[in-house]
Order: structure tokens, then sequence, then C-alpha cells
């Protein structure tokens, strides 16, 4: 059993700073890639920024420049800083994982989601 728990969000005013945090634990022999996802009201969820194994990183084109995806092996957990936050923003952010468990599966798992509201 892995689970993902999602910290970090919040209500921040437009152009401030929030860090995102996602920590993986359970029977985890390998995390294969983990990223962030957010769905606002009536949209679809969109994915923001993911990074590899290997430390590629990959981001939407709405934040890019803004948002900066990170992890931690040691401690299994992923982060997401992001600046010069706007309005459109606004949404519930998820984190996703694709994760080789103890006996070897590969399986994706989702955390349970953190708002993040930025006014104007």
């Amino acid at each position: 059993q892995v689970q993902l728990v999602e910290s970090g969000g919040g209500l921040v005013q437009a152009g401030g700073s929030l860090r995102l945090s996602c920590a993986a634990s359970g029977s985890i022999f390998r995390i294969n890639a983990m990223g962030w996802y957010r769905q606002a009201p009536g949209k679809q969820r969109e994915l923001v920024a993911a990074i590899t194994s290997g430390s590629s990183t990959n981001y939407a084109d709405s934040v890019k420049g803004r948002f900066t995806v990170s992890g931690d092996n040691a401690k299994n957990t992923l982060y997401l800083q992001m600046n010069s936050l706007k309005p459109e923003d606004t949404a519930v952010y998820y984190c996703n994982a694709q994760i080789t468990t103890i006996p070897l599966y590969v399986s994706d798992y989702w955390g349970q989601g953190t708002q993040v509201t930025v006014s104007s």
C-alpha cells in the first residue's frame, strides 16, 4: 500500500509564492516519476509539472518560468515551488506518482489534493 500526502496549499495574493509538498510512503521499491496536476472548477485536470527518476522535468506552458518542480529521493518527497502566482492558478493541486511497489508491481497513485487560491 502506498500513500501520497500533500501539504502547503492556501490563500495567497497575486504575485505571491507558495510551496507544495507531497510525501510518498508505504511499500515503495522505486518511484519512477512524480508530478503535479491541478483542477479548477468546471475544468479538466491538467498537468502542471512532472519529474522523472532521472530528474528530467516537464512543465505546462502556463507555468514555465514561474513554477519549479523538484524531488528529494531520500525522503520520497516531491515539491512544487510556485512564484508570481496569478488568479488563474487557483485550483486544487494533486500529486501523482508512478511507483514500483514491493512486491514488484507498477501503479499510479494520487494524493487527496490541496487547495491553492490566488486572490487578485
